[in-house]
């Protein structure tokens, strides 16, 4: 079967287990998944720029009306011809590489992906799928140094204001008192634009909590900067028709302003300087609990094939969206083709422009390829094993990103399973317990403001946990008492705004074979009278299962309680007691919607309307988003909403899909589990004994 989305917390639990002949996984194999090496990406590089018609041109050329090469990435083999291979029943799938290139040179810009292979020596070249509109692409370096430059430009007539009621200025000579600028987007109100609300701020540790007040909307459709204009002005609720407008009523003594106090040189509140002391408990400038390994790593890594406990899997950092797992397997048994990230959205409310503009996509901000290094002690333990990753964007070749991934195992601090057995004297008949371990897959998207800390789990029992952290700095905006109904004051001058997080994830499941169906179950009350006493009535909880045959059956749209339990089951593979072999989807979220169905943004996230979704496999259903939705949302190169649209059988497919959705609210704590279970009747009359852990990292 195929894949499914998750988002914060989805735990799937294996209900019936059968006995299987171990399938040995090697490296060989995992191989066919693996991220393009430095030299496979320098190969497509080399092999793209020497080709007359496409006339590339390398990235140090200051223009934006050039051809250049913006992405190389691995482009995943088709799931048949892999499961052929991975099988014993076919060759190695081919290596093929996905380009993307920006046509700004001719008369119509646009930006073509191409497939090219086979690697690691290229010899042929194609496009994959429609031309995009050239406004939809992704932010350059090279945009955003035009777009600065401009800026300074543009702002000159603020020069005075700006040092008055900031003391940091634009200039060249700024030098410790620079200001600098974030950027929001969708970059317009309709496809085609290319218009950008920009928020000032002080250039110093943290600048996200150092807005000083002035936004301005900057139009940069046009490929020569010389064409830019200022269209707004936003200065501390008050909105001027251009930079020259708010410099003369300034000088006219018509603006009300905020003038911010001096910078503190020593102690900035936006530092990561640890700050006051604690009232109880024992000193804490001393380090805390660690994790040790007292024989060492219980799991390898060969290459990108990782095994622990039973499970082995093929992973890669996917440039575009990040982590992807393939072929994962416990016991040697397969359980599932894919797990990926796919998307992740945060959607604001604000009174000044820039955040009530603001819906962050954050494919289109290349989540995949921001994977900067992780610190030992910090973001993961000391005795973790750290990988380097090559990424290839917006760059003029590879780059090496150390220490992009770690992995190591964790004591969860939960038993797996025990038991005391009273013999209520005072002592017990027996005791029984399993330490809990998990072997945690983990690493890092810095996303501008925000870093996403993405996570697998596995654990020794066959559940497998997927969970998403939120941290780094709040988008915030100029305080203005205005602001206060779109979030909270959290400086004098500064404002943290009102938003949500929504996540998106891909499962693709192979439950026991391929031949997978969808049904859930819930659990109702029935009246009945005792057979032994007929007199009397007795209410007890009773299984309802309903398979969900279609597609448009098993999409659950968010306003709707989903049902309590979500079963991937092969219909023809039962266990030793008659139980239908399934793996169970749950979701544990606070999750609800981020825009209405159908309104202006929200058909670029159209994923976002269901808690989950289960649809039929197909290879051109790649992906649930898109490099370019972030720039064009109206008008998306990917709407999930077609994955549905013709409401295609899912009874016992050989490939199938779900996918599901689930959010936090500002930057809460997110998690999704995979999990193992005897039985389905047990499970329903006793407590979840594999319910949310809580991890510690020292």
């Amino acid at each position: 079967m195929q894949p499914s989305m998750v988002t914060l917390l989805a735990t799937l639990r294996l209900l019936a287990w059968a006995d299987a002949g171990p399938l040995p996984q090697s490296q060989h194999q995992a191989a066919i998944f693996s991220d393009l090496t430095p030299t496979e990406l320098q190969a497509v590089q080399d092999f793209l720029m020497s080709r007359p018609e496409l006339g590339l041109q390398p990235n140090p050329e200051e223009t934006l009306a050039k051809n250049s090469l913006f992405l190389i990435e691995l482009l995943s083999p088709r799931k048949s011809q892999a499961l052929r291979y991975l099988d014993g029943e076919g060759h190695t799938p081919r290596r093929r590489a996905r380009a993307v290139v920006f046509f700004g040179a001719g008369p119509r810009p646009n930006v073509t992906e191409y497939v090219v292979g086979p690697l690691p020596v290229p010899t042929f070249y194609r496009p994959r799928g429609q031309p995009v509109a050239y406004t939809a692409r992704p932010m350059s370096q090279l945009e955003y140094k035009l777009l600065y430059r401009s800026l300074a430009t543009l702002l000159a007539p603020l020069k005075r204001f700006l040092h008055d009621v900031s003391g940091f200025g634009l200039e060249e000579e700024c030098k410790a008192r620079c200001l600098t600028a974030t950027d929001v987007a969708p970059r317009g109100l309709a496809p085609g634009e290319r218009r950008t609300w920009l928020i000032l701020q002080r250039f110093v540790e943290g600048y996200f909590l150092h807005p000083v007040g002035l936004e301005v909307l900057l139009e940069h459709r046009e490929l020569d900067p010389r064409l830019w204009a200022v269209q707004k002005v936003w200065y501390n609720g008050q909105y001027f028709a251009s930079p020259e407008e708010l410099a003369e009523r300034y000088a006219q003594g018509a603006v009300e302003t905020v003038p911010l106090p001096p910078h503190p040189e020593e102690s900035l509140f936006s530092t990561f300087v640890p700050r006051g002391n604690f009232t109880a408990g024992p000193p804490t400038d001393v380090h805390g609990a660690k994790v040790c390994e007292p024989h060492g790593h219980r799991y390898s890594v060969r290459g990108n094939l990782l095994e622990y406990s039973g499970w082995s899997l093929a992973f890669r950092l996917r440039t575009s969206t990040g982590l992807q797992l393939f072929d994962v397997r416990f016991n040697g048994e397969r359980i599932a083709y894919e797990l990926s990230v796919q998307e992740a959205v945060a959607f604001y409310g604000g009174a000044t422009p820039a955040t009530m503009q603001t819906k962050y996509i954050d494919v289109g901000w290349g989540m995949g390829s921001v994977t900067h290094e992780l610190a030992p002690g910090i973001d993961c333990p000391e005795v973790a094993t750290f990988l380097d990753a090559h990424h290839q964007y917006d760059a003029d070749g590879p780059v090496r990103y150390p220490r992009a991934i770690c992995i190591f195992e964790l004591p969860t601090g939960v038993p797996i399973r025990r038991h005391f057995d009273n013999n209520f004297q005072g002592g017990s008949n027996f005791y029984g317990g399993l330490e809990g371990h998990a072997l945690v897959l983990r690493t890092t998207s810095t996303v501008y403001n925000y870093d996403y800390i993405w996570d697998f789990l596995f654990y020794p029992n066959g559940m497998l946990e997927a969970k998403v952290h939120a941290t780094g700095y709040v988008h915030a905006s100029f305080y203005t008492p205005e602001g206060i109904q779109y979030g909270n004051r959290i400086q004098t001058h500064v404002l943290g705004n009102i938003h949500t997080h929504l996540v998106h994830y891909k499962v693709d499941l192979d439950v026991a074979g391929a031949a997978n169906s969808f049904e859930t179950v819930d659990v109702a009350l029935e009246n009945i009278s005792y057979p032994w006493e007929p007199s009397a009535r007795l209410l007890q909880p009773r299984l309802l299962r309903q398979p969900r045959l279609r597609e448009r059956q098993a999409a659950f749209p968010f306003g709707r309680l989903l049902p309590r339990y979500l079963l991937v089951s092969n219909p023809r593979q039962s266990n030793a007691w008659g139980h239908l072999r399934s793996y169970r989807i749950q979701l544990h979220s606070q999750a609800d919607r981020v825009l209405p169905r159908h309104s202006r943004e929200e058909r670029g996230v159209a994923w976002s309307r269901y808690h989950l979704a289960v649809t039929q496999h197909h290879e051109k259903e790649e992906t649930s988003s898109s490099l370019y939705t972030q720039n064009n949302p109206w008008q998306p190169p990917v709407n999930f909403e077609d994955f549905l649209q013709n409401d295609e059988s899912l009874e016992k497919q050989f490939h199938r899909r779900e996918r599901t959705s689930m959010e936090a609210a500002i930057a809460e704590k997110w998690q999704p589990n995979l999990g193992r279970e005897e039985g389905m009747e047990a499970e329903a009359d006793s407590p979840d004994l594999e319910a949310e852990q809580a991890l510690c990292a020292a």
